[in-house]
């Protein structure tokens, strides 16, 4: 990686083996190596992370969480796809970010949310393809500083939407998506 090279983490907010989410970004982090960015493929389901409690922050001791800040402090882009739970983003997905955004109690790590360029994704099996949870992962996003692209995309229809390769089936969703990472890597050269 050099000084311009963008380092990207790509995350799905969900835990299920064959989640939908986690093909839209893992097809997405295949775009943005092809467009020149070093990206870092994580699955949060191998961080598992208490819920956030500021008495358990004191003493917890957690090999996970510690890898999560070395990885989130050595990039300066984010993929996130998300599910749509109840209209908004995933349990897993808030406390991870909730964990991450808070400095280690030895000074070890700082918050690193300032340096992020991040590019949001969607999708489910209905029609508006997650699109409710997006807003508020962007507000979250904003909120903790963090240059949010305008481009996203909501891919309905999620068991039809992808081929047997796990690919984006639709080649036109396929191009937005590569619109979407495109900025992503625009964005995250320039900080």
């Amino acid at each position: 990686m050099t000084n311009s090279t963008p380092h990207l983490i790509a995350f799905a907010g969900s835990l299920r083996a064959d989640s939908y989410n986690k093909l839209l970004v893992n097809n997405a982090a295949d775009l943005a190596r092809a467009n020149g960015a070093e990206v870092t493929v994580i699955d949060l389901k191998e961080y598992p992370l208490p819920i956030f409690d500021e008495d358990l922050e004191k003493e917890l001791d957690s090999p996970e969480l510690t890898q999560l800040r070395k990885l989130f402090s050595s990039a300066n882009g984010l993929l996130i796809a998300s599910p749509e739970y109840n209209g908004s983003f995933s349990s897993v997905l808030k406390n991870t970010l909730d964990w991450l955004s808070r400095p280690a109690q030895d000074q070890s790590y700082s918050p690193a949310y300032g340096q992020f360029t991040v590019g949001l994704m969607a999708t489910s099996p209905g029609g508006l393809g997650g699109i409710r949870g997006l807003s508020h992962i962007r507000e979250l996003m904003s909120n903790l500083g963090s240059l949010v692209v305008p481009n996203q995309i909501a891919v309905g229809a999620s068991y039809e939407a992808f081929d047997d390769k796990g690919k984006l089936a639709n080649g036109a969703m396929s191009d937005r998506l590569e619109a979407l990472v495109k900025q992503v890597i625009q964005y995250s050269a320039v900080k």
